[in-house]
């Protein structure tokens, strides 16, 4: 059984744009990444809304391409209608690129040129087409890659999610292994370096932070002509049954932008032999008898102590029903308040928790949406209206946040 064992994930303007249209969910174990494209604005609330689309997550997943698809099919209903409703939002659109990650198998949702690659013993492979009329060209042999590198029309996509009512989803699904590392990224990271520096920076750093920090900073070094967006992951295998691993959410200062999930602790999927096992080393418990054994009345002196006994083992059931109950409670708290702040990168940020960490360096919150404005660039009247770590509902914090991308914020 596989699961995420560590992950990034982060998103940069770049250096020849004002504003960041791309869109990210990072949430184990589905990942999504969307570009979005369109006039005055139009292409961050097209990538927002395919975004949003997976945040419930696929429930069961029992069929995780057909479910990934119908996502995005949905996704394209909603943005494809908004913008006939809407004006200044005629024609937007947005990439998508969703993998999903289940006990054995990757699954991925794929429309524009965002790409998915795996990283698999040293080699990176890429596991999406680009729908552009480059690759299209590339793919008749009408062009060659150096052609293809510096063609004037390498940015015109050939399908997206918004233009047209319906749309065609490219799914597959992939055996994954133990060790192997996902790469979701815009077009801003593989048109900037190419896929032989990807594989080398990848290769370069042990954590997935220091790797996706890496590439975005070798993107914008390259010049930094479109927005950049990194999600990596890890995957590990596991026992079936074992504890989720513990995540440790993002901080405001000198951390990722999502959580970063630790391994678990040594011992916290242990295995259990089987009673032929337990046989063997002459500890299997003893056989049934048909025969019911006679009953015989327990000595009196040995009542009370057993009558303690078992108050005790009520007492400390109780108290774990409560300390489970708390716990719960305390969860769901955790799921249902958001405060908004800024990141390592001083991007306004919205995180889901509270604005806390617990002894052991435990954070009480989690990324959950990074915007593409700057808290250098805002007013203090802004700064003191958005960044008061105020706990708001989740409709609230987003609502704050869409405002000030699109320079509505009063």
């Amino acid at each position: 059984m596989l699961r995420v064992a560590e992950q990034y994930a982060g998103s940069d303007t770049g250096r020849q744009r004002r504003a960041n249209e791309d869109s990210l969910l990072a949430r184990s174990p589905l990942f999504v990444v969307a570009d979005g494209m369109g006039g005055a604005q139009a292409g961050e609330v097209a990538s927002r809304i395919a975004v949003e689309s997976f945040q419930q997550g696929l429930g069961e997943a029992s069929h995780p391409e057909l479910e990934l698809a119908e996502l995005a099919r949905a996704a394209n209903a909603r943005i494809h209608e908004l913008s006939h409703e809407n004006a200044e939002q005629a024609g937007m659109g947005t990439t998508l690129t969703a993998v999903y990650v289940g006990e054995q198998e990757v699954a991925i949702a794929h429309v524009g040129d965002s790409r998915a690659y795996c990283l698999r013993d040293g080699q990176l492979l890429r596991l999406t087409d680009d729908h552009s009329l480059v690759d299209e060209l590339l793919r008749q042999g009408r062009l060659t890659p150096e052609e293809a590198v510096e063609h004037p029309q390498r940015s015109v996509i050939t399908r997206a999610l918004g233009p047209e009512g319906m749309v065609e989803v490219d799914t597959r699904s992939f055996r994954a292994r133990a060790g192997d590392v996902y790469l979701l990224c815009s077009d801003g990271l593989t048109t900037m370096i190419g896929e032989e520096e990807i594989a080398a920076t990848l290769l370069a750093h042990q954590r997935l932070r220091d790797a996706g920090e890496a590439l975005i900073a070798a993107a914008n070094q390259a010049g930094g002509r479109d927005n950049i967006t990194v999600v990596l992951l890890r995957l590990e295998e596991v026992q079936p049954g074992a504890a989720p691993p513990i995540e440790d959410g993002a901080t405001m200062v000198g951390v990722p932008v999502v959580s970063v999930p630790q391994q678990p602790a040594d011992g916290a999927t242990g295995t259990y032999p089987s009673l032929a096992a337990a046989a063997a080393l002459g500890s299997a418990p003893p056989p049934r008898s048909t025969r019911r054994a006679p009953r015989v009345a327990a000595p009196a002196a040995s009542q009370p102590r057993r009558r303690r006994r078992i108050r005790h083992a009520g007492a400390l059931a109780f108290t774990l029903v409560v300390l489970g109950l708390l716990g719960a409670g305390a969860y769901l708290a955790l799921q249902s308040v958001y405060f908004i702040a800024t990141n390592n990168r001083g991007l306004v940020t919205m995180f889901e928790g509270l604005p806390y960490r617990l002894p052991g360096n435990l954070d009480l919150y989690s990324s959950r949406y990074v915007s593409g404005v700057s808290a250098s660039t805002l007013t203090p009247e802004k700064r003191r209206t958005l960044l008061d770590h105020s706990l708001r509902s989740e409709g609230d914090a987003a609502a704050l946040i869409r405002s000030l991308e699109l320079e509505q914020l009063e």
